[in-house]
């Protein structure tokens, strides 16, 4: 059975850090391509980020390029996101997705970047 949970969800100040971590179960993860996405309130869910399956090449928004960083540890089977110098517009709730033939969604875990 396939499962994401995604954690490391907080409340930071503006300019500050947070790595969001999205543990996979049932599967692979360097299988699937993996990403991020985000939904802030009363917006529509928005791709951040993505980590290739075969190669893991990596791509980002570009409101979040050179902030945030996608990686992967195949051992740990988990999928990070490291995000640098947050900012007020980058509050939403984050969530992890895996696609193969078809896709599976985390929980999501909820951002806050405000002073």
């Amino acid at each position: 059975q396939v499962q994401l949970v995604e954690s490391g969800g907080g409340l930071v100040q503006p300019g500050g850090s947070l790595r969001l971590s999205c543990a996979a179960s049932g599967f692979t993860i360097s299988d699937y391509t993996m990403s991020w996405y985000r939904q802030a309130s009363g917006k529509e869910r928005e791709w951040v980020a993505g980590i290739a399956s075969t190669f893991g090449s990596t791509t980002y928004a570009d409101s979040v390029k050179g902030r945030f960083t996608i990686s992967r540890d195949n051992a740990k089977n988990t999928v990070y996101l490291q995000m640098n110098s947050l900012k007020p517009e980058d509050t939403a709730v984050y969530y992890c997705k895996a696609v193969r033939l078809r896709p599976y969604w985390g929980q999501g875990t909820q951002v806050t970047v405000s002073s």
